[in-house]
């Protein structure tokens, strides 16, 4: 499951470089921006559920 949350923070975050690097693509940033944060606090709750149980 880490791996997993590893991996899709690593793909946000690459599209969010692209979308400020690539003249025209900052919507692409914004929504790299977005999905990072929320595979970040996905993986935040999930990590606390799993050492609870």
């Amino acid at each position: 499951m880490l791996r997993l949350i590893l991996a899709l923070l690593a793909i946000w975050l690459v599209l969010t470089v692209l979308g400020f690097v690539i003249k025209g693509l900052l919507w692409l940033a914004v929504i790299g921006i977005i999905l990072f944060a929320v595979t970040a606090v996905w993986g935040y709750v999930k990590r606390e559920t799993f050492n609870r149980g």
